[in-house]
């Protein structure tokens, strides 16, 4: 036994060494720079705070961070939402020799390209596109709808909402539906059926057993759902640079402003890292506190 041990530990080692300085070097020389300062073409490697402070204390990268979190989690909140339906349709309602159907058609979206998604959604959104030209041909007085609604595109007219922070929750909840949609029905799926009908036979409604049993047991999914959207949204560069306009611009965009549109790569490494310590104090919460919700010790 120790043989086979260390004969499978001397196969694994060299692959895992290189996956670990794959993953390790790049966000290790992130760290390191972050602690440096850079003029122009000329790099200090003094070891300094200077630049976490400055982020830390700079109302910009504080506003544009605090909104990042927020698109990413409104994002999430949406897509989740949405998809939870779905998933529970495809998982209880769908015939079980469909359901690789179904499947295959949620995840359809992932045979084209990221970014022509995004210039479906520029077309769509756009101020002669399809959204405004469908409002201005049934004659929608959008004025009125808006101020009555307080959705800020519409009270601004015909104006469309392209380029705006409402452009980029759209389009990142469109392209991560699938994301969310998967791991939902993957939990949904290894909820035992008798367990839903035990709850039936000793009195409980349809939805009381949702909330009581279903739910419960569809939690795992849910949490994972949940991290698998707002973490790489929070860090999306190319869907705010499409659609946002200035006012949808996220932490990512900064971050590049500051490595090639400012030549000064520490401060895009500070807020890099501050940006992952952030997300991770979030997911790390956010499973601690689905493992309260269910009981589970953390």
């Amino acid at each position: 036994m120790q043989q086979e041990t260390t004969r499978g530990l001397t196969l694994i080692a060299p692959p895992l060494l290189y996956a670990v300085a794959l993953m390790a070097g790049p966000l290790l020389a992130i760290v390191v720079f972050s602690f440096w300062t850079q003029d122009y073409l000329t790099i200090d490697r003094t070891l300094t705070l200077a630049n976490y402070r400055e982020a830390l204390s700079d109302p910009i990268y504080r506003a544009i961070l605090l909104r990042s979190l927020w698109i990413s989690g409104l994002v999430t909140l949406i897509t989740v939402a949405l998809a939870f339906p779905v998933a529970y349709f495809v998982s209880f309602h769908v015939d079980p020799s469909k359901k690789s159907l179904w499947l295959f058609l949620i995840t359809i979206p992932f045979w084209t390209s990221y970014l022509l998604r995004i210039f479906l959604w520029k077309v769509m959104l756009g101020f002669n596109g399809v959204l405004n030209s469908i409002f201005a041909y049934i004659n929608i007085p959008l004025e009125a709808l808006g101020n009555a609604t307080g959705i800020a595109w519409l009270q601004e007219g015909l104006s469309a909402p392209l380029y705006s922070a409402s452009a980029v929750v759209l389009t990142l909840s469109h392209a991560f539906a699938p994301f969310a949609i998967l791991p939902i029905f993957v939990a949904l799926e290894k909820i035992d059926r008798s367990l839903l009908e035990a709850a039936r036979d000793l009195g409980e409604t349809a939805v009381t057993t949702f909330l009581r049993v279903t739910l419960p047991l569809a939690a795992p999914g849910v949490v994972a759902a949940l991290l698998i959207v707002f973490i790489p949204t929070v860090g999306d560069y190319v869907t705010p640079a499409q659609v946002g306009g200035p006012g949808g611009l996220m932490i990512a965009n900064m971050i590049q402003t500051q490595f090639l549109g400012l030549n000064n790569a520490p401060m895009g490494a500070t807020l890099a890292v501050l940006a992952m310590l952030v997300v991770t104090v979030i997911a790390l919460a956010t499973i601690w506190l689905a493992r309260r919700l269910s009981g589970v010790r953390p």
